[in-house]
């Protein structure tokens, strides 16, 4: 086993060459496929673009630090004064108060006074590049005001949604790399404009809950978490694509994951955060660790990891400046690391004097006085309504069953149409009913507080309507619209009469015999630290044949946390509509109600496929980790990515599989035609096969220059306005590509008998390969690039080809 200064001799002693800002850092031709290879030393944040003021400041800042203030500035320390997540402790002589980080991805976690936004899962359903930036502006704003320094994701695009059972697929955008990273750079600017460090998470590879930390065994023998062994061209083209957004767009924090990758802890897997990250993609902002995902000391150090959390001591502290003293880690490193974090910090204006006070308001606790800090404006609210209207998609629709026109009588079932039965200022997560941080949750299939009552371990809530997932990733919401008060508001407008049970969860529900229709509310429930049990549900799938049994207009509303099989009831004749809900924030109800009643039609497209049977999944269905006793990987848990690019709508194209409902699908209260495509290079001149440009934040600055542009028109062919999603796909003509994927997306509102133009920009990483000899993007020329323009990655009406 190394000891420290044994890491040092071995870094020193590893082959370099020539590297960043006249450093020396390694290079490879390629990854070795399950086993990470060293990558030495650390480069040094170039300050480029407009990094360089914020680079200036932070160097003559770091330079004015005693050794130990250093050391202080890359470690959490517990700060029982502020509501903070994590805390890093502040230089007052020099007039830095410290950092706050705070959770979470739809808003902000554990205090009162702000908003609850859509989930991740729901904006991704939006495909509304506008709304998600105002999404994104307005919850950095009460970030802001509430103290928090640093936003711990959004965005989070990984997991990406490889495995489908996946716990937090619904903390993420999208299943498609592209998707997801159109709306994470969008994100990260909407953020950081209001001055919060923008954290993007996990790097990379977290793509399930299983094994993802360290266990014990029977025997009390450690069980290291599992590893995520991704190729060179995978990990390019899929898992790093959305980060490469990110890093574009801005983000100055990346968030290093629990897993380990291809056997290297990735919050100290050099590779990664030294090779890809600081080198290849010329990140300049500082890597911090997810919770306890910090495995070493120097080791971590040195191979890229800045900031510990929640406590620095674990590992570093004393530790770290006694390494720095005697000769095992160069205090370079160490100023590097301080100089990446201050320069962050300065380059979202945080050393302005009109930055709230870290932590203001964020303590929460209703028996105690604590200071009030309402961080919620009224220019937020048209945002949330509108994020949780969009988010919703429309699988089934016939014999018009909606919208609904002043019905006289309805009949409402289900456990998800009401309000969870209790919101305390210590639960956290009360939206499902438990705290996600206790076991209990765990245990008891979301729906019991001791486990001696648990029910069924099934993916449902029963304790009320979902409103978002559970885990770190769930925010605080001063209300829920739930759906029955939503629609017992409109019954009062309209006079209908409304019958409802939601004490019978299961199929003893008994439909009013005058009802015009019936709403049967579902939920499929997930969050951190498990995956989910199922993409069924017996309990609610026998509720909805029971009640569509004795109702000829059945109609099912899912709240649901990533994908929920329907194949139980979905041919039904008499399930007349069901809306895939997602998660909406705190504005559900009134949402759905626009929705069901016409005021607004449905927009929403499925950010993933909806499969016929789990099996249809194949390897990216279940959790999974070699780990067989006895077996050579009993206490070292290997996952395989053996699937490479070929997950969710690319694994169903590729092996010729139907889906239910396919990737981008969704429909609206209105019809839509396409046509007029056209395909044209950018300009005459000769393009070059690889990137030339200069390194800068995400990659050579080339890759993002627009090389080609796909044109179409979409008329609205029926009798509503409604917004359509005009989606382009590509077939890039190489050896191992997809048969088409997703490289543009443009939602227009379009009026009854209108026609309106969308443009697709296309660029140079767009229709890039990952070489693995050159180690870069090889752009394809002299072939052509198939391109379809549809609705959806299924319905393409517009063929064509393209060539450079």
């Amino acid at each position: 086993m190394f000891g420290l200064k044994s890491i040092a001799v071995l870094a020193a002693s590893i082959a370099v060459l020539p590297g960043v800002r006249g450093q020396d850092v390694v290079l490879s031709d390629s990854y070795f496929f399950g086993q990470s290879e060293p990558v030495y030393p650390t480069p040094h944040g170039s300050g480029v673009g407009d990094w360089a003021k914020a680079y200036s400041k932070a160097r003559t800042f770091v330079s004015r630090l005693t050794l130990d203030e250093k050391v202080n500035l890359t470690g959490g320390f517990r700060n029982l004064a502020n509501g903070c997540g994590g805390n890093i402790p502040g230089v007052p002589r020099l007039g830095f108060a410290g950092l706050c980080l705070q959770d979470a991805g739809n808003g902000v976690r554990q205090t009162d006074y702000v908003n609850a936004y859509s989930s991740g899962v729901h904006i991704g359903a939006s495909w509304n590049k506008d709304l998600t930036y105002r999404r994104a502006y307005q919850m950095g704003g009460e970030f802001r005001r509430k103290g928090a320094s640093i936003a711990l994701g959004p965005p989070m695009v990984g997991p990406l949604g490889r495995i489908s059972r996946g716990g937090r697929n619904w903390e993420g955008f999208s299943n498609d790399p592209y998707h997801s990273g159109i709306l994470a750079g969008i994100s990260v600017q909407g953020i950081q404009e209001q001055g919060v460090i923008s954290c993007t998470k996990h790097l990379v590879g977290n793509e399930q809950e299983l094994h993802r930390n360290i266990e014990k065994d029977n025997q009390n023998n450690t069980i290291l978490s599992s590893s995520s062994n991704i190729d060179d061209t995978t990990m390019h083209e899929l898992y790093l694509w959305p980060f490469a957004d990110a890093l574009r767009a801005g983000s100055a924090s990346v968030m290093c994951s629990y897993n380990r990758l291809n056997n290297s802890y990735a919050c100290q897997n050099s590779k990664l955060l030294n090779g890809i990250l600081k080198h290849e993609l010329g990140f300049q902002g500082f890597v911090v660790s997810d919770w306890s995902a910090q495995h070493g000391g120097v080791a971590s150090a040195l191979a890229g990891l800045d900031m510990a959390m929640p406590f620095g001591a674990t590992f570093w502290g004393n530790n770290l400046t006694q390494a720095v003293q005697n000769g095992t880690m160069p205090e370079s490193q160490l100023d590097n690391m301080v100089t990446r974090i201050m320069a962050a910090w300065y380059h979202l204006g945080q050393d302005s004097p009109d930055y709230p006070p870290l932590g203001v308001g964020l303590v929460r606790n209703m028996l105690l006085p604590h200071a009030i800090v309402d961080a919620r404006i009224p220019a937020a609210r048209p945002v949330i309504l509108q994020e949780a209207i969009e988010g919703h998609v429309l699988v089934k629709n016939i014999n018009k069953a909606l919208p609904l026109r002043t019905p006289r009588v309805l009949s409402l079932f289900g456990y998800d149409a009401v309000a969870p039965n209790f919101n305390t200022p210590n639960n956290t997560d009360w939206n499902i009913g438990v705290q996600s941080s206790s076991s209990r949750y765990y245990t008891c299939g979301f729906a019991s507080t001791s486990s001696n009552t648990c029910p069924p371990p099934i993916p449902i809530s029963p304790n009320g309507t979902m409103i978002m997932g559970g885990g770190s990733g769930a925010a605080s919401a001063p209300y829920i619209s739930a759906p029955f008060n939503a629609i017992q508001e409109k019954a009062i407008d309209d006079g209908t009469q409304l019958y409802w049970d939601f004490r019978n969860y299961d199929a003893t529900g008994v439909v009013h015999a005058h009802s015009d229709a019936a709403i049967v509310f579902l939920n499929a429930a997930a969050g951190e630290g498990v995956d989910r049990p199922s993409l069924r549900d017996d309990f609610s799938d026998a509720l909805v044949r029971n009640i569509a049994a004795q109702s000829n207009n059945t109609i099912v509303v899912i709240h649901n946390a990533g994908v929920r099989l329907v194949d139980q009831w979905i041919e039904n004749p008499n399930v007349t509509a069901v809306i895939f809900a997602h998660l909406p924030g705190q504005d559900s109800g009134k949402a759905l109600v626009d929705l069901l009643y016409g005021k607004v039609s449905p927009s929403g497209k499925l950010p993933y496929t909806v499969a016929k049977n789990e099996s249809d999944y194949g390897v990216i269905l279940n959790p999974r980790a070699e780990t067989a006793p006895n077996g050579k990987f009993a206490r070292f848990p290997q996952d395989d990515f053996t699937e490479g690019v070929y997950i969710d709508y690319r694994a169903f194209d590729a092996q010729g599989i139907k889906p239910r409902f396919e990737f981008g699908f969704g429909l609206t209260y209105t019809t839509f035609s396409f046509s007029g495509l056209g395909c044209r290079k950018a300009n005459s001149r000769k393009l070059s096969t690889y990137p030339v440009g200069p390194i800068v934040p995400g990659g050579h600055d080339d890759l993002w220059d627009v090389v080609a542009t796909v044109t179409a028109k979409v008329t609205n062919t029926g009798t509503v306005a409604a917004k359509e999603v005009a989606q382009l796909y590509i077939g890039i003509p190489a050896p191992g590509q997809p048969v088409r994927q997703l490289r543009g997306f443009e939602k227009v509102w379009i009026r009854p008998k209108e026609t309106v133009n969308v443009e697709f920009k296309l660029k140079r990483r767009d229709l890039s390969v990952w070489d693995l000899n050159a180690q870069k993007w090889k752009l394809i020329l002299d072939a052509d690039f198939k391109i379809f323009v549809g609705s959806s990655s299924r319905d393409l009406p517009l063929t064509g080809a393209l060539r450079l």
